[in-house]
């Protein structure tokens, strides 16, 4: 070992075969343990304490999730569609299928060489109904060479939210009718 350590003392090298070595050896004496699971107490624990009492509530049951109900999505599968059917206009830039979000990218009609809008349409219920859609409108004007934010059209968004509810309904009433036929 004395002239391992001799010929490796100043070098950059002997610096780096040093440390993996050690690093070989401590890792492979611990490769014998045996370790014992943790057992989880039985009952709900208290947040605060850590304790188990017996009003307390395990902290994996606040961050847990509504799960669905194991058919398919989270949201109402007609509304999602009929989002991105009214959307299909302009080019998507982030869908979420599970968490139901359809975010475009900035669209510039033909006829607007001044305004340019973006769209973000949220399916927020497994139901149809009209509070399970939401869409903003977002606009832009251009100002010389740069696009400047003009807010929200809430007047356009309504007036999509009524296309993909219509549209909704008419997926609806095409299923209905294939299953009677």
């Amino acid at each position: 070992m004395a002239i391992f350590h001799q010929i490796f003392k100043f070098t950059r090298i002997g610096h780096m075969l040093s440390f993996t070595l050690g690093t070989v050896l401590l890792l492979s004496s611990c490769s014998g343990l045996k370790t014992k699971p943790t057992e989880e107490p039985e009952g709900p624990i208290s947040v605060l304490t850590g304790k188990p009492s017996a009003d307390g509530i395990k902290f994996s049951d606040l961050i847990k999730k509504d799960e669905p109900s194991g058919d398919g999505l989270p949201v109402n599968a007609l509304l999602w569609r009929a989002a991105l059917d009214i959307a299909s206009f302009v080019p998507l830039d982030d869908v979420d299928t599970f968490g139901g979000s359809i975010v475009t990218e900035w669209y510039q009609s033909k006829d607007s060489n001044n305004q340019r809008l973006k769209l973000s349409m949220f399916v927020i219920g497994r139901e149809l109904r009209s509070d399970a859609i939401t869409v903003h409108v977002y606009l832009q004007n251009k100002r010389g060479a740069e696009w400047v934010d003009a807010g929200r059209d809430d007047t356009l968004g309504r007036k999509l939210e009524g296309l993909v509810l219509a549209r909704a309904r008419e997926l609806r009433a095409a299923i209905v009718l294939e299953t009677d036929n």
